[in-house]
């Protein structure tokens, strides 16, 4: 299956889930389950950016955009934090001045058994949607696959928080209120952290330490390299693009330093990291270490 197949697939589950949850959720009057209902919702605004973002990124370069055009699936992973974080916060809200609002705990079964049978097909959501986005290398689609991976831990905890009404009697209503609580605050943690790597990237910050040493061995290891100086790593996308100085004998060709600056790039890209583009200049080194500007 293919990113967009499987968003298509995350469309369709979600529709369905939205519907029930919301409706029952308002017919319960379950705070629990309106909430984990507007988190599908979410899912759902997800899904159709995701959907937007791999028919855009997938564009080859242009007049326009030279890079090319990955860096929307970053803007897409933006806005889906930005979703979770709202959709959390609206619940947060809706939990607190509604704490004293009476409970149909007569009704409190079906919102118990919708939150229950729901698990299952989210879960299986999250797992085939990470798996497609881990293989295809697309930062939004994987961030979706979490997206799902909140909702099925939203109805486990709504499915706990609405047995506790069911089956506690009127003096455990509050756990309606209180669980959708606890969940948006799980939401918000998620959001956040979308938020924040998403723009990492569109500032250009540098990968983990772990990652630029990986390649540094690469380029290092290269044979004919004497040194290198210059090192940018950044990602696109998800997926890393860099640039480096390699120092060589000043006395080889121009056609021997290409070839060790192509060995370079090629040990670069079979490092076993995604990196999508490196770009390898050669110097050439002198006796004191230092390297000559072209």
């Amino acid at each position: 299956m293919t990113p967009t197949g499987v968003t298509w697939l995350g469309i369709l589950v979600n529709v369905a889930l939205a519907v029930v949850k919301v409706a029952v959720g308002v017919f319960a009057r379950s705070q629990i389950l309106l909430a984990d209902g507007l988190h599908s919702v979410s899912d759902l605004l997800s899904d159709a950016a995701v959907l937007v973002g791999l028919r855009v990124s997938g564009r080859p370069a242009d007049q326009d955009h030279h890079y090319g055009h990955r860096r929307v699936t970053t803007l897409v992973t933006m806005f889906v934090g930005a979703a979770l974080l709202v959709t959390a916060i609206w619940i947060i809200y809706r939990a607190v001045v509604t704490y004293r609002e009476p409970h149909a705990l007569a009704r409190a079964y079906l919102p118990f058994s919708v939150a229950l049978v729901s698990i299952v097909p989210k879960e299986l959501l999250f797992r085939v949607t990470r798996a497609i986005g881990l293989s295809a290398g697309d930062a939004s689609v994987v961030a979706n696959a979490w997206h799902h991976r909140t909702d099925a831990f939203t109805s486990v905890a709504a499915a706990a928080g609405l047995a506790a009404v069911a089956f506690g009697g009127p003096e455990w209503a509050f756990m309606d209120h209180l669980t959708a609580v606890v969940l948006s605050a799980f939401l918000v943690v998620a959001g956040v952290r979308f938020i924040h790597d998403s723009a990492s990237e569109l500032v250009d910050r540098a990968p983990a330490a772990a990652v630029v040493s990986c390649i540094e061995e690469a380029v290092s290891g290269t044979p004919g390299v004497q040194g290198f100086h210059a090192l940018r790593v950044r990602r696109v996308g998800g997926a890393l693009t860099l640039d480096v100085h390699v120092l060589v004998d000043p006395a080889i060709s121009v056609v021997q330093g290409h070839e060790i600056a192509h060995d370079a790039r090629v040990r670069v890209l079979n490092c076993g990291l995604e990196v999508l583009e490196a770009v390898v200049h050669v110097e050439p080194a002198e006796a004191d270490g230092d390297s000559t500007k072209a």
